[in-house]
């Protein structure tokens, strides 16, 4: 709203300001560090810009929507324990965020039961505990489909899975192994690595001794930048197929996009293309455009997920609780230069 004070706030100054009783306060859990930092920007844009909009529209009792940043880039338990003690100091009693699965294992468990919170990437799977919302898809939802037809449409049989090593990585690779042997392909090798930018070589010399025609990749961030680079320098890029659960518009930009088509993702946006964009999504960054200016980051699968989530969070406090929306069908996008074509999956 024009002359409200800026939805981010930080959270030590509002620990000395104190309460706002015209204001309702959300934590926003957003990796301003390590291998997800460069998805930040337009993550803080656009859950101020779902915040800013929730005010206008008087959502929440007809008060100011505040965010208070956690950094999720950090280790488990610490990322934990600030979220906690900010709630438990009445800073929040909502949570909204993205961040890597062992985060949000250790978040869920220290929020189950306490108040909303609401994780917006796809995610590992399993059993939801109670008070946590989560809106992306799980690891068979988000990439059977795309693996069906790179079986059958690019003939892709021989898979090497590649990832970090947590909690998502390993159960993508568990929900791949089973949707590939029931297509009849054949998973050829298999590595999970620490975090950080360690060395692609033996990754890459396991797609060559494995003669693999495809890689299934679970790195995130930095860590998925740096891989794709060296992959494209070695050479494999025109000759074997990627597909990343985790590649979204700041990655590709990262890496410098695409030429060769055989670059996939199944992350839920890549719309720098209007024929592969949705109405809403060219809507959202049209009012992003306009909030930010010309040089506004790029509104990437993650902050497009924390938007909605912010939102979500907003009609929960508003209505005292409702399910979570349906998630959006899975998708397969190619990557093809620095646009992006969306191919019909399944």
């Amino acid at each position: 709203m024009r002359g409200d004070p800026a939805p981010l706030r930080d959270p030590w100054d509002v620990l000395v300001s104190g309460p706002a009783p015209d204001a309702v306060r959300i934590g926003l859990a957003v990796p301003l560090s390590g291998p997800l930092a460069l998805t930040a920007p337009s993550a803080l844009d656009l859950a101020a810009l779902a915040a800013e909009e929730c005010t206008e529209a008087g959502e929440v009792s007809g008060r100011r929507v505040e965010l208070v940043p956690v950094d999720s880039g950090r280790a488990p338990d610490v990322v934990a324990a600030e979220a906690l003690a900010l709630r438990e100091a009445g800073i929040f009693d909502s949570l909204v965020g993205f961040h890597t699965s062992d985060v949000h294992r250790s978040l869920a468990r220290a929020w189950a039961g306490r108040g909303t919170y609401v994780f917006t990437p796809p995610h590992e799977g399993g059993r939801s505990l109670p008070g946590v919302r989560r809106t992306g898809l799980g690891p068979h939802a988000q990439h059977a489909a795309a693996l069906a037809w790179l079986v059958t449409r690019r003939r892709a049989t021989r898979w090497v899975l590649l990832g970090t090593d947590y909690v998502w990585p390993r159960a993508v690779h568990r929900a791949a192994r089973t949707t590939l042997t029931g297509l009849g392909a054949q998973v050829v090798g298999e590595a999970l690595v620490p975090f950080g930018p360690g060395d692609p070589g033996p990754l890459l010399d396991l797609v060559v001794r494995s003669r693999a025609d495809a890689v299934l990749l679970s790195l995130v961030g930095r860590d998925l930048v740096l891989f794709h680079r060296e992959f494209a320098r070695a050479g494999l890029d025109r000759r074997v197929v990627r597909l990343s659960g985790a590649l979204e518009e700041n990655g590709l930009y990262a890496l410098g996009g695409d030429a060769t088509g055989e670059l996939y993702a199944t992350m839920p946006s890549f719309v720098a293309s209007p024929t592969s964009a949705d109405e809403g999504q060219l809507a959202l960054q049209e009012r992003h455009a306009r909030r930010v200016g010309a040089d506004a980051p790029v509104v990437c699968a993650y902050a497009r997920g924390l938007y909605d989530g912010v939102r979500l969070a907003c009609a929960l406090l508003s209505a005292g609780g409702a399910p979570p929306p349906a998630p959006p069908p899975p998708r397969l996008a190619r990557a093809d230069g620095l646009s992006f074509t969306e191919v019909a999956a399944g």
